[in-house]
């Protein structure tokens, strides 16, 4: 009897997909759709198919190829192009959006919560209304969330959110005299930490480093990696370095110039003199 060795077909996952990216919001995440055969460019409206259920969407990014590792799944679709019945839906929904804010301000009045009311969502479908809000601690709206839905006979869902989305939401000018960055072309928040202030050489005066949401300013992630280039070959404050006129130690140092103010100490007394810093030799401890 003959034996015919079976192997399993093994099923390789694809290196990459064709996509379609899309914005909800000005300013906000691109989320990655399959396109099917829908074929889309950037400045299109169209409808697709979200966790939440239906939803109007802008396509950001047009059919596009993306490598795998950038493409969370189950990849989604692209149901269609949004049609003018379509974007009518969606201008009707924005004015059900403001009805609802007026009402669930109301009602969270009468239940007493310690809540502020930043903005109501519906999905496009209709079958959620969302609202978020902040809060200084956590709140127990579970008789809001039945009482609005009665109200609204749909589902409804609340979230808690932070400051800096608070901001993102409304919008406004920032201390520059310009809209806010995180409103306006930020898709996603940055991580800001005081060391980038510090290596800036900038006041740690919280009023200067601040934005209006009360943290620190996005846009010192900006020139962060260049100055951390520029830092790492810059000798720094303190340092003995060899000049064209012989050792010295450096007291100040310009890291986007590349200009070192080098001290010099001989029987004369003391004396100052400027360098780029290409012109010095940073010298070892040893040394």
């Amino acid at each position: 009897m003959n034996e015919k060795n079976t192997q399993d077909t093994v099923t390789e996952a694809p290196e990459q997909f064709e996509i379609i990216g899309v914005r909800f919001k000005d300013a906000g995440k691109i989320y990655y759709f399959a396109p099917g055969k829908i074929t889309a460019k950037a400045g299109d409206c169209v409808i697709v198919e979200t966790a939440r259920g239906l939803e109007y969407g802008f396509v950001a990014e047009g059919n596009n190829i993306v490598p795998a590792k950038n493409v969370v799944q189950p990849l989604r679709r692209v149901i269609r192009i949004a049609d003018q019945k379509d974007f009518e839906q969606y201008e009707r929904n924005k004015e059900l959006e403001q009805s609802a804010l007026e009402i669930c301000r109301k009602k969270i009045e009468e239940h007493g919560l310690e809540m502020k009311l930043i903005e109501a969502e519906y999905t496009f479908d209709n079958t959620k209304l969302m609202f978020y809000f902040t809060a200084e601690s956590r709140v127990d709206f579970r008789e809001l969330v039945k009482d609005l839905a009665s109200v609204f006979k749909t589902r409804i869902e609340l979230r808690q959110i932070g400051i800096r989305d608070e901001a993102k939401m409304l919008g406004g000018i920032g201390i520059c005299g310009r809209p806010f960055c995180c409103s306006s072309f930020l898709s996603d928040f940055v991580q800001v930490s005081i060391k980038m202030a510090k290596e800036q050489n900038l006041s740690l005066n919280s009023s200067k480093i601040s934005g209006t949401c009360g943290r620190l300013m996005c846009c010192l992630r900006y020139e962060h990696e260049t100055y951390e280039k520029e830092i790492a070959r810059t000798p720094r404050v303190g340092s003995k370095v060899m000049t064209k006129d012989g050792a010295g130690v450096v007291t100040d140092a310009n890291v986007l110039t590349g200009l070192l103010k080098v001290k010099f100490a001989d029987e004369k007394g003391e004396s100052i003199k400027v360098y780029d810093r290409e012109s010095v030799k940073l010298l070892n401890k040893k040394d």
